[in-house]
């Protein structure tokens, strides 16, 4: 077989020959007649894709979207997601209570939302959140899978029965010292009501000793465990996103000294957070799984969901009529969302693949690896809303399967954080929920690798 290496050349002149293509179905680039060169595109539609779980993540510090949820997903199915979360002491350093005699007028669990932190139904569904205190504590040293469950004790904090509201800022009353408490307008949180006793009795109630260090609170502490009340919340739910690296418990308190008679506040920040993820399966996704559904679809899932394993039968022959004497100038994988499923729970934003090296463990492609020569810098990934599809360009990976360079142990079409565009991400997301439908080989929106290449004379 033979290949030649057009190095940078290569690369360069491939963004100019896509107007000499017999077809330009799904390129979509203009060229300039006078610097085009002729090329020649096949579509290869024999692609297979088949839905496999995806790989368990660490969750310890998701502390800017840390999610909490109950989701029934008509086509999915069931997921859910808890959390378990450290309480520090103001400033997380040891602590001196005011003297005097100390009454709590209130406290409250503030979790402010995440950006873009909600997705499902925000409009007829209503949540409960129910707030209990740890049983086991949070090894600062230990990493947590996904799929740790926290034991926590029965006795309920707090609850708060709420709409998603992840946009809405409201209104709270401020207590100024020394003033007149004042409403200001704060960012879109959640405000949880908490047992004054409970913190009359763990924090106000401590010893000295206990509070002379934020390790020893935390432990003696243990932290916090956040769920949903699945019998209490109506609908189809959702899930939340929460920026716990700025939620706290606020403590509102009177505090009699003598004569003197103050009212302030304090806050008790929370620390390290890790989060449970349960995905409970439709039947037809868990045909999927089984390999024995017959409608062919594929389903992509964040929050440590699913992904695709993409298989191409036809790398190693289809040049074989042309003797393999031929140059890849473009290789471009297309991926389309099933029409009709973008509504009304929107697909992933941003899709990635991945391939396996000799060890099974997730390696970039060559397209986007940073060590590799021909990368690009334009690997694609990005859901385009117009034409529902996704595009990946492959043409190193591509070139070097059918040279035999590269061994596919394994090729992957996974959902990843949108929010990471200055890399190739290729680790699987636990802080976002977005998920896509794509049809399977036996339909005419099916995964297609458009390859440009050039023919040579010899």
């Amino acid at each position: 077989m033979k290949f030649y290496k057009l190095g940078l050349l290569t690369l360069l002149i491939s963004l100019f020959i896509l107007n000499g293509c017999k077809t330009q179905d799904g390129i979509g680039l203009d060229v300039d007649p006078a610097t085009q060169i002729n090329g020649t595109l096949i579509s290869d539609t024999s692609v297979v894709a088949t839905t496999v779980p995806e790989d368990s993540v660490i969750t310890n510090n998701s502390s800017a979207r840390a999610p909490l949820a109950y989701f029934k997903d008509p086509d999915f199915g069931t997921t859910e997601a808890n959390i378990a979360v450290i309480v520090n002491l103001p400033g997380a350093t040891a602590y001196t209570l005011p003297t005097g005699t100390i009454t709590v007028d209130s406290a409250s669990l503030i979790l402010p939302y995440a950006a873009d932190g909600f997705y499902g139904d925000s409009l007829l569904s209503t949540y409960k959140v129910d707030v209990h205190q740890l049983n086991e504590r949070i090894v600062l040293s230990k990493g947590y899978y996904n799929t740790k469950h926290f034991d926590s004790k029965s006795e309920l904090l707090g609850t708060k029965t709420f709409l998603a509201r992840s946009h809405d800022s409201i209104m709270i009353t401020n207590v100024v010292k020394g003033g007149a408490d004042t409403l200001v307008k704060v960012k879109p949180q959640v405000r949880i009501p908490i047992n004054k006793s409970f913190i009359s009795t763990s924090f106000f109630g401590a010893s000295a000793s206990a509070l002379a260090s934020n390790d020893i609170f935390s432990n003696n502490l243990k932290g916090l465990y956040l769920t949903l009340d699945k019998s209490q919340t109506t609908g189809t739910g959702g899930n939340m996103f929460f920026r716990l690296d700025s939620a706290m418990v606020m403590v509102y308190y009177k505090r009699v000294d003598g004569s003197t008679i103050d009212t302030a506040s304090v806050a008790l920040p929370l620390g390290t957070n890790v989060n449970e993820i349960k995905h409970t399966y439709s039947a037809k996704v868990q045909a999927a799984l089984d390999n024995t559904s017959n409608d062919g679809l594929v389903y992509l899932q964040g929050l440590a969901g699913l992904r695709a394993k993409l298989t191409l039968p036809n790398v190693k022959s289809m040049f074989d009529s042309l003797q393999n004497k031929v140059i890849l100038n473009r290789a471009e994988l297309v991926v389309k969302v099933k029409p009709g499923t973008a509504t009304p729970f929107a697909p992933n934003r941003r899709l990635t693949l991945y391939r396996y090296d000799i060890a099974h463990q997730r390696i970039a492609l060559q397209d986007a690896s940073t060590s590799d020569p021909r990368a690009s810098g334009v690997f694609g990934g990005s859901y385009n809303s117009a034409t529902g599809e996704y595009h990946f360009i492959v043409t190193s990976y591509l070139q070097d399967l059918i040279r035999g360079k590269t061994i596919d142990y394994g090729t992957f079409l996974a959902p990843v954080d949108p929010t990471v565009t200055d890399a190739i991400d290729i680790s699987p997301t636990a802080s976002f929920a977005e998920r896509s439908i794509i049809e399977g080989k036996n339909s005419p929106y099916r995964i297609k690798l458009n390859i440009i290449y050039t023919k040579l004379n010899q």
